[in-house]
């Protein structure tokens, strides 16, 4: 197993599970972009050390196949193992500058009927009493996602893969409050994409699910929860523990340096260990379960000589979507969950934990912390309202006081929630690195960014190398967004083409299906005939 972050120990699991002996190597710590990073020498008086990360889990109602993983790993006290360390939030604030700010609760609803006029007049009026923009553009936003949702699959791939979502919803001809909330927001905030270049297929797609969500169908839980510790206590160290139960070896400190070919098969991958001394790996099947990044440094002439559709890799697409914490010695009251400051250039979400942690921060660091404030930096490239800078070209410093002023320029509407003299201190994912004779950052962990089209470039998990597979969110998956769930999608996938090249009879992995409203099909079904005949969606119509 050529990498330990979640597609890694997916793959490991799945293998071990059913006999298979594996090795995992692993370059720097497991659990790659989902672990939590301890804050060098914040501890004292015997206490651990803070919890910092990487940014922050987000687990939404519509995972199934993490969910699935995480009750295979025991955890003291919890019946369903690690899935019982998932907790719903009630709610969703979205926050603008100069006020006028709102929530979105969060919870169940029942669901008795479900046609397509009800769709469009429901959304619609939710759209435009919640969000406060004209009623005829809270309209014709659900009648695009109406289009989207009663499409046929060949459409989906055949138009709205190469269609990007802003020209879709007509986002630069709107009004600023719909481009904020509906073009913007919903993208490079909300699911970690950039809405000029992300297809209509990957951003409908992640609409559909959070429409059907809330109605409690095909999902496996509450639309927004995230885990009640941070993320290597309550996750990712249980699951290496049960790993090594399951007869897991891992070889940390060993960094991939090349895959050598002979007959169509991986006959060993080259590795340089922790102590610097490079050495070959034999095995009988390989799992390359790196980022897209990492993975195509691999694809060397003899790779692609076989496998010649992996040079299309080169044409994905990576940007940066990386956390700050700010720790705080007060509790901050700002949401029951995560918030979205809509009109911060570099695009923030946010979330105060210690209200949502069984085991208090107070219990960290030097003992005086009561919270974090964990942020998400979703737009690296915009300059700032500080220094007029993009945080690509701020320093570390700079970058913590901008994300700070931009959050109170968001807050200090509503009062003051946030108090300079309340800061204890702050961490920047690590991944950062400032290069002072570049005067930017470089980014050791940047994240795949679904673009219009990007669907031909991207790999099946198996192909003519006959014990090459491959792992992780860059590889086709029915998710078909760079989140934990298509890391672990994908390596289910993997595992169950080893299983099959094998001869192996154990069971294959159980794979999950995304959610359609049953009550559209016979519309997709109609749709399937108009796409064939050249026609649009039957909704598709100017407004």
């Amino acid at each position: 197993m050529l990498g330990g972050g979640v597609a890694g120990l997916t793959a490991a699991h799945e293998l071990a599970e059913r006999g298979f002996q594996v090795t995992v190597y692993e370059r720097r710590a497991l659990g790659g972009k989902a672990r939590s990073i301890p804050v060098p020498g914040s501890g004292t008086g015997g206490r651990p050390e803070l919890p910092g990360e990487h940014g922050f889990r987000f687990f939404p109602g519509f995972y199934q196949h993490i969910p699935d993983t995480m009750r295979r790993i025991p955890f003291s006290g919890n019946p369903n193992g690690v899935w019982n360390n998932l907790i719903g939030v009630p709610e969703t604030r979205f926050a603008r500058l100069g006020g006028d700010d709102f929530r979105l609760p969060l919870g169940p609803k029942a669901a008795t009927s479900f046609t397509p006029e009800m769709f469009r007049e429901t959304v619609g009026a939710v759209i435009s009493t919640t969000l406060k923009m004209p009623a005829n553009e809270g309209l014709y936003f659900a009648d695009r996602l109406l289009v989207f949702n009663s499409s046929c699959d060949a459409r989906r791939l055949g138009q709205w893969e190469n269609m990007s979502w802003r020209d879709y919803v007509g986002g630069h001809a709107r009004s600023h409050e719909f481009r904020a909330l509906l073009s913007r927001t919903l993208t490079s905030i909300m699911v970690a994409a950039k809405e000029e270049i992300a297809s209509v297929r990957t951003i409908g797609t992640m609409g559909e699910q959070f429409l059907g969500n809330p109605f409690e169908i095909g999902n496996d839980g509450a639309l927004d929860r995230v885990l009640n510790g941070p993320t290597n206590a309550v996750w990712i160290k249980p699951w290496v523990q049960r790993l090594r139960d399951l007869g897991v070896r891992f070889a940390l400190g060993s960094e991939v340096g090349g895959l050598d070919v002979r007959d169509k098969r991986i006959a060993a991958a080259r590795v340089v260990d922790e102590s610097g001394v490079a050495r070959t790996v034999d095995a009988d099947y390989f799992v390359v379960a790196l980022s897209a990044e990492q993975a195509r440094k691999l694809w060397s002439p003899d790779v692609l000589a076989v496998r010649p559709e992996l040079a299309a890799m080169d044409q994905l697409y990576v940007d940066w979507m990386n956390g700050i914490q700010f720790y705080l010695r007060t509790p901050a009251d700002i949401s029951r969950g995560h918030t979205a400051y809509i009109d911060a250039p570099w695009s923030l979400t946010s979330i105060t934990q210690n209200q949502l942690w069984t085991r208090k921060l107070t219990e960290f660091g030097d003992g005086d912390v009561r919270d974090c404030l964990s942020v998400d930096i979703s737009d690296w490239n915009t300059p700032g309202m500080l220094y007029g800078k993009p945080a690509k070209e701020c320093t570390h410093e700079e970058i913590a006081r901008e994300v700070w002023a931009q959050i109170i320029a968001h807050l200090d509407d509503r009062g003051t929630v946030l108090r300079a003299d309340d800061l204890h201190s702050w961490f920047l994912d690590p991944s950062i690195s400032w290069q002072a004779d570049h005067g930017r950052n470089a980014n050791a962990d940047p994240l795949l960014i679904n673009t219009a089209g990007s669907w031909q470039y991207r790999p099946q998990a198996h192909g003519a190398l006959e014990n090459l597979f491959l792992a992780g969110d860059y590889v086709r998956t029915n998710v078909d967004l760079a989140t934990m769930e298509g890391a672990n999608e994908s390596a289910r996938t993997a595992v169950n083409a080893l299983l099959e090249v094998s001869g192996s009879n154990a069971e294959p992995c159980r794979m999950f299906s995304l959610y359609r409203a049953a009550e559209l099909e016979p519309l997709r079904k109609i749709d399937a005939d108009r796409y064939a005949a050249g026609q649009p969606n039957l909704f598709d119509v100017a407004i």
